[in-house]
């Protein structure tokens, strides 16, 4: 586990700066993975869908910025930062962040499934750049065209594969946090990021078919947008008494950063409620969770 000292915040500003020099849009976090500025409509009894357009510093991965000025601006104003954000989907690398998760709670090798995908659907998985997470797992970096939006998603290409897009982040190299320190994998430091196989960008981009109700082929039901963090809610259910808080507030953190929060969180209550934990508890610490990841609070439940 990496130590987190006074030279932390130092450091995290250097990368950041370096990754901006590169053209990759930066925002300071904290030492959970969650931006580091409070957002300045907190406390605001209806918070308005801001995404910057107030001015104001605070909205989290809409803050990202490669000017250098504006980086170390952000990083006064968050003085106890331990690392920082790359926005995903931005231009001119139009990132793309391929997250192999090793949770045994998966149940799966998520590395090997992407394998198993590219086998499937014809693709190779490129030499790109390669960020080894505290946890054990690796974030690829891929990148997009201009004309193709990638969304952000949690398990539906495969158990353990969570995809960063548009409006999402990842951590960068040299991060630390709770956890640990991200860093580049050996042999990758020197390499650009590749460009995302077509066929994988197929797979990212295209719309989830409507499932055909069994028993009736005339008829056909639309799967709602929480199909995409079943492996979230497969999470919370695996939660044993002791951990029921964290995996909720953790898997629903994860959901609100890729975009989905709302339409899962109904999913993850019924899941947290179903391994014990009452259901006024379970409402609470999703909302914690809301409320963290769009930069309006630094609590935790």
């Amino acid at each position: 586990m990496a130590t987190i000292d006074r030279q932390t915040p130092t450091l995290a500003l250097a990368h950041a700066l370096a990754a901006a020099g590169r053209g990759l849009p930066v925002f300071p976090l904290s030492a959970t993975k969650l931006p580091a500025l409070r957002s300045p409509h907190r406390g605001e009894r209806s918070p308005a869908h801001c995404r910057g357009e107030c001015g104001l510093p605070g909205h989290g991965v809409h803050d990202a910025t490669t000017d250098p000025a504006a980086v170390r601006a952000l990083f006064a104003a968050a003085p106890r930062a331990t690392g920082y954000g790359i926005a995903c989907g931005r231009a001119p690398h139009r990132l793309i962040g391929i997250d192999l998760d090793v949770d045994p709670a998966y149940g799966s090798d998520a590395t090997g499934a992407l394998r198993q995908l590219a086998l499937q659907h014809l693709f190779t998985i490129p030499a790109t750049v390669t960020v080894l997470t505290p946890s054990g797992g690796r974030h690829l970096w891929l990148t997009g065209p201009a004309d193709a939006t990638v969304p952000n998603s949690a398990g539906r290409l495969a158990p353990g594969i969570d995809i960063r897009g548009s409006g999402g982040y990842l951590v960068g190299p040299g991060s630390v946090t709770a956890h640990g320190r991200y860093r580049l994998a050996p042999g990758t430091a020197h390499l650009t990021p590749a460009p995302c196989p077509r066929a994988l960008l197929r797979l990212l981009t295209q719309p989830r078919r409507p499932a055909t109700t069994p028993g009736d082929p005339g008829t056909t039901r639309t799967p709602t947008p929480d199909r995409r963090g079943e492996g979230l809610v497969q999470f919370v259910l695996a939660a044993h008494e002791g951990q029921r808080n964290t995996r909720l507030f953790w898997a629903a953190c994860r959901a609100y950063e890729h975009g989905f929060g709302d339409a899962l969180a109904d999913a993850l209550t019924a899941a947290a409620v179903r391994t014990g934990l009452p259901e006024h508890e379970a409402r609470a610490a999703i909302a914690s969770a809301a409320r963290l990841t769009s930069g309006r609070g630094s609590e935790s439940p």
